[in-house]
């Protein structure tokens, strides 16, 4: 990594999209996964969709709860 960098010459907000929605990642443990994906495929969906289901679910219960 240099010591120093020359910003001179950029070009701020070059990549900025207002408005743009973006998909943050999320990380399970392997075990979680390999579970979730077991599952999926007994139910035929996909993984996102059964855990998306689920946490609604969960959501339900808290906001219940509150």
């Amino acid at each position: 990594m240099k010591e120093e960098y020359d910003f001179s010459n950029a070009a701020q907000g070059k990549f900025y999209r207002p408005g743009q929605h973006v998909e943050a990642p999320v990380y399970v443990d392997g075990d979680v996964l390999a579970f979730f994906q077991k599952k999926s495929l007994q139910k035929n969906i996909g993984v996102d969709q059964l855990v998306n289901s689920i946490l609604r679910k969960e959501m339900e219960i808290i906001q219940s709860i509150e």
